[in-house]
């Protein structure tokens, strides 16, 4: 486990578990928090072993958003501040070279409920929250809120959210499309360390090359993306994976992945 004082980060069998770890605060954000993981995520990006990655939090909420008690010094440049901190650790969450689970086990409230956003699987305990809260402050959403929600549960349903401060119930956010799961409390690391691992034996080329795809699919027409899939399956093809799921399949025996 590496030596971290916001966060925790451990990794066993080629999955590793990033865990914000400011419980007393609900795990509030702040600067020196993000910092921190953001040097996790460059662990991930570095160790070739990692094949997967969980993201959650310690204690009972998941991210109550940023810590207004713990605020940048007057005078600051929260813009650039914010964009070359918080920015990074966002961006690296969506461009993992590994899958991202991310594992809500509490209220994710203003810019928690965009950090959740971040993962590519989304699985939340039953009793997990999700709340705006911004307007309530006088703000608007940030941390990427108003790119992300949207996208995931429409225009409507993100703005009603957004300007009335509604709270997001785990089974509504599932039925919303907003998560990929809702599992009972005492099971959501459970199940995510076994999708994890399950992901960990896949063929990681492939699979972030589908998010890729999927992501760059937002600006390109039918006829750009047909092309870019074929494109892209002509690298996977003379992949290690790409080949040996091929000698698998014909072989008719399960696929030994390396993520190369």
């Amino acid at each position: 486990m590496s030596d971290y004082a916001f966060i925790l980060f451990e990794v066993e069998d080629q999955v590793a578990t990033l865990t914000l770890n400011r419980p007393d605060a609900l795990n509030a954000l702040t600067v020196e928090m993000m910092a921190e993981v953001r040097l996790a995520m460059a662990e991930v990006e570095a160790d070739k072993d990692i094949r997967a990655l969980i993201f959650t939090s310690a204690g009972r909420g998941f991210c109550s958003g940023q810590d207004l008690k713990n605020r940048p010094a007057e005078g600051t440049d929260i813009v650039e501040l914010y964009c070359d901190v918080y920015l990074g650790v966002f961006e690296g969450i969506r461009t993992c070279r590994v899958p991202v689970i991310v594992a809500v086990n509490g209220i994710a409230a203003g810019g928690g409920f965009s950090l959740a956003l971040n993962g590519d699987i989304v699985m939340a305990a039953r009793s997990a929250k999700f709340i705006q809260v911004f307007s309530r402050i006088g703000l608007i959403p940030d941390l990427g809120s108003t790119w992300l929600l949207p996208r995931a549960i429409g225009r409507t349903k993100a703005l009603k959210i957004m300007m009335t401060n509604e709270t997001v119930t785990a089974d509504m956010a599932l039925e919303w499309g907003m998560i990929t799961d809702c599992v009972d409390d005492d099971q959501l690391i459970p199940r995510a360390r076994e999708l994890a691992a399950k992901l960990a034996k896949g063929p990681t080329l492939a699979l972030m090359s589908t998010r890729n795809m999927v992501d760059e699919g937002n600006a390109n027409t039918f006829a750009q993306q047909f092309r870019r899939e074929l494109e892209v399956n002509s690298e996977m093809r003379v992949s290690f994976d790409g080949k040996e799921g091929v000698n698998a399949f014909l072989e008719k025996r399960p696929a030994a992945f390396r993520g190369e």
